[in-house]
């Protein structure tokens, strides 16, 4: 399996993670999955809802929740922000 390594800020923890994603998997996965672990990694500063969005870091673009990493076309380094 094809994955990339990729940083994830959270502005509500203020804090970055390193993760590696899997480029098969959607949006909807991985947002569920990144929300889930930050919510335990931020000491209560984060909590995840069924709004949680992943997002461009540099642009602010949210990702359609239905598109693969691969179609969105995120490569190693890529910067994001779980909201």
């Amino acid at each position: 399996m094809h994955k990339i390594l990729v940083e994830v800020y959270n502005p509500a923890s203020n804090h970055s993670f390193d993760v590696f994603i899997p480029l098969k998997s959607k949006i909807y996965e991985v947002t569920y999955l990144l929300s889930n672990t930050v919510t335990e990694l931020s000491q209560g500063h984060y909590k995840a809802t069924q709004q949680t969005a992943l997002c461009d870091r540099i642009t602010g673009q949210v990702f359609d929740i239905n598109m693969t990493i691969e179609e969105i076309g995120l490569k190693n380094g890529s910067k994001l922000m779980l909201l």
